[in-house]
């Protein structure tokens, strides 16, 4: 494995994750103080992934023909701009206007930037990719993992120092100023240090236009369709949590200020689970078995959020939230590393561009269904707040049994000469 490639990479992705961190949390709240109803809160949340989901095989194409460092300066240029912009529209207000804009339409244009920008995560991949041996793939791209952890543990630390204690408080447009600048350091850092690894003669020559082909494509080959509606379905059990979150901790009386807390807790869990344990775990256990402890263990970590969603207890959510993020951890950088080994060296980049799809996709319906559910909730207190865990929980117990069926197709798979 090249180890300092696999360092810069993920210093690279760290500090850009530090703004990711800061932003993310806040969009539930902030949507909610400029009036946005729940299907246009959910279609705010969603609009970022539903840019990844256009563009991550799209860069990753790219990446596989021309490299894969200017493909993530580029992305790391552009989450610079769109957080940058995201501050500026939250200090509009509720009155404001710019370029003959409200608030919200420019909340509307920041996301979908700042997910066209992100949607390089599947390059980040690929450079993994390119930098371990079929033995390392789990333990390097735990990596990204890791990295989304730290940066999600110190991100939400800073967003902290940039909000209100007020419940009810004003956004904060210096939250979006100095996630800008975050993501500007990572671009420096990259353009500085970060080398090319992709190795020559190896770049796609194959002229792919569209992403739905390459989409299908994916799906038509032998082993790689049930693995990508494996990664697309629970990221969508998932997805209705992760979405919620930020709510169901208002719900629980926290001001902005503490809300970060908690994603900074789940952000430290995070961190050392892929960091420490799934690294260690992955070349012993290996993807199969990996993917199944995260099936399980998120699905009974969802259920008990159900349970004692009515109890409104932060002590019982903190106690809670390692089982869920612990089962994340396992699962996602072990179904990425069993796609990347199922594909040729040329196509790394646009096969995990196409799983990076299916988590996005997951994405975009994830916080549309979740947001809706949870708001249903509050309406009807009969039914109470739990209903985007219980479904989480019943579509994450499928993938249990989707995992046990892909060792039964891989088995299938590679008798064949």
């Amino acid at each position: 494995m090249k180890r300092s490639p696999l360092l810069i990479i993920f210093i690279t992705v760290f500090i850009d994750l530090l703004g990711f961190g800061i932003v993310m949390p806040l969009l539930p709240r902030y949507g909610e103080h400029f009036g946005m109803g729940k299907v246009s809160l959910g279609l705010l949340m969603a609009s970022f992934s539903a840019m990844q989901f256009v563009f991550s095989p799209l860069w990753g194409r790219v990446s596989d023909r021309i490299g894969r460092r200017p493909v993530l300066l580029l992305g790391l240029a552009g989450s610079a701009l769109f957080y940058g912009l995201f501050g500026f529209a939250t200090s509009l207000g509720n009155e404001g206007v710019w370029l003959g804009l409200s608030a919200v339409p420019w909340l509307f244009i920041t996301r979908i930037g700042a997910g066209i920008a992100g949607a390089t995560i599947s390059t980040a991949q690929a450079y993994i990719a390119d930098s371990t041996t079929a033995e390392g793939r789990g333990k390097g791209m735990a990596l990204i993992g890791a990295a989304f952890g730290i940066g999600f543990t110190f991100g939400p630390l800073v967003g902290a120092l940039c909000v209100s204690s007020d419940l009810n408080g004003p956004p904060s447009a210096l939250a979006g100023y100095v996630a800008s600048g975050m993501s500007a350091c990572a671009f420096l850092f990259a353009l500085a240090r970060l080398p090319e690894s992709l190795t020559p003669g190896v770049t796609s020559t194959v002229r792919r236009q569209m992403n739905f082909g390459a989409i299908a494509r994916a799906f038509s080959r032998a082993g790689i369709g049930l693995l990508l509606a494996t990664i697309f379905l629970t990221t969508f059990a998932f997805a209705q949590f992760e979405v919620t979150l930020s709510l169901f901790t208002k719900h629980l009386g926290l001001a902005d200020k503490y809300m970060f807390f908690v994603y900074a807790y789940v952000g430290f869990i995070l961190a050392l689970s892929q960091g420490f344990l799934v690294r260690r775990l992955a070349p012993k256990l290996g993807e199969f078995k990996m993917s199944l402890i995260g099936t399980i263990l998120m699905t009974i970590g969802l259920v008990l959020i159900a349970v004692v969603s009515k109890e409104k207890s932060l002590g019982m959510l903190y106690s809670i939230l390692p089982i869920c993020v612990v089962g994340y951890s396992a699962l996602t950088p072990s179904l990425q590393a069993l796609l990347s080994l199922r594909c040729g060296a040329d196509e790394q980049g646009e096969m995990l561009g196409v799983g990076q799809s299916m988590s996005a996709l997951a994405r975009i319906l994830g916080p549309v269904v979740g947001v809706t559910l949870f708001k249903l909730g509050q309406e009807q207190p009969e039914l109470g707040v739990a209903l985007p865990y219980w479904m989480g929980a019943g579509l994450m117990l499928v993938g249990v049994g989707m995992v046990v069926a892909l060792r039964f197709e891989q088995a299938k798979t590679t008798v064949k000469p």
